[in-house]
């Protein structure tokens, strides 16, 4: 029982941070039907940013706060100076442009910081709890409340403001919500802006626990789509739930198959949801009138 306990609980944190990536895809899918490959880099920046704010002599919450600002700077000019100029491109191009930036920031980061592995002090401390027979870091708490804090915000978000439905609305139909006088060019920078920012939450949370490297980003990307496209791709209760399942998935087959088997799991996923269930867990079903 404890053992299962403690693949649980790490199955779990790690999921957290999975959420909050695939929480970020959905907000740019949602805007725009663009799948981000960059996102996972913003999740790197954050832990990166965070940890060289700190190393200088900020405050820890200053340090992250500062982090987040930047990165989702970063987003804005993403979205600036490589996406809007291509916006009349096929999907596909812009996805490529995403990956494009996604190389570039990874080579950036490692000019500007370093190749070495980072980390900082937990929020909480050391000390970790015990439950069930299971050793739990405080600081998976905050990874796991910061995931639902994200979520609840977004839901209410898209759900009970006119800002939220904008966004839908630029999603389902881009120029017909331009003609009943919605900014969609603000609201893709809105997108951006918040995705890259919860993309540095995601690292600043995971970062002491995880810890973090210029080219960590990658694979949290591809985690995170694993989860957003379990969940089904742009449903927020879709992408929290798929990047638990992710996580979930990674820590028992590490823990009961072998840890070698543990990166192979994600990618599993994501096969078997194009082969067998396209539109994920919570996705609607779309029907086509010929």
């Amino acid at each position: 029982m404890s053992e299962f306990m403690q693949f649980l609980s790490s199955g779990v944190t790690v999921g957290a941070v999975y959420a909050l990536i695939a929480l970020g895809f959905t907000i740019i899918y949602n805007a725009s039907d663009v799948v981000n490959f960059a996102q996972g880099e913003f999740v790197m920046l954050g832990g990166m940013i965070t940890w060289a704010a700190y190393a200088a002599g900020l405050p820890l919450p200053l340090a992250a706060l500062i982090a987040i600002v930047l990165t989702a700077a970063l987003g804005v000019a993403i979205n600036k100076f490589a996406i809007e100029p291509a916006r009349g491109a096929p999907v596909v191009s812009l996805i490529i442009i995403t990956i494009g930036a996604s190389v570039f920031i990874q080579g950036a980061a490692q000019i500007i910081f370093d190749k070495q592995i980072h980390s900082f002090p937990a929020f909480s401390g050391d000390k970790p709890l015990n439950f069930l027979g299971a050793t739990i870091q405080t600081q998976s708490l905050w990874v796991i409340g910061g995931a639902l804090v994200v979520f609840i915000g977004l839901w209410l978000f898209f759900t009970r403001t006119l800002l939220g439905r904008a966004v839908l609305a630029t999603s389902n139909n881009r120029q017909a919500a331009q003609l009943v006088g919605i900014n969609t060019t603000f609201i893709m920078t809105l997108s951006f802006a918040l995705s890259a920012g919860i993309g540095a939450l995601a690292g600043v949370l995971a970062t002491p626990i995880t810890l973090v490297a210029y080219n960590v980003g990658i694979g949290f990307a591809l985690k995170g789509f694993a989860g957003a496209m379990l969940g089904g791709m742009g449903n927020p209760k879709g992408a929290l739930a798929g990047g638990f399942l992710i996580g979930l998935i990674e820590a028992m087959t590490a823990g009961y198959i072998s840890s070698t088997y543990k990166e192979a799991a994600a990618f599993i996923v994501i096969l078997l949801v194009l082969f067998l269930m396209p539109q994920g867990l919570f996705g609607k079903k779309t029907t086509e009138r010929v």
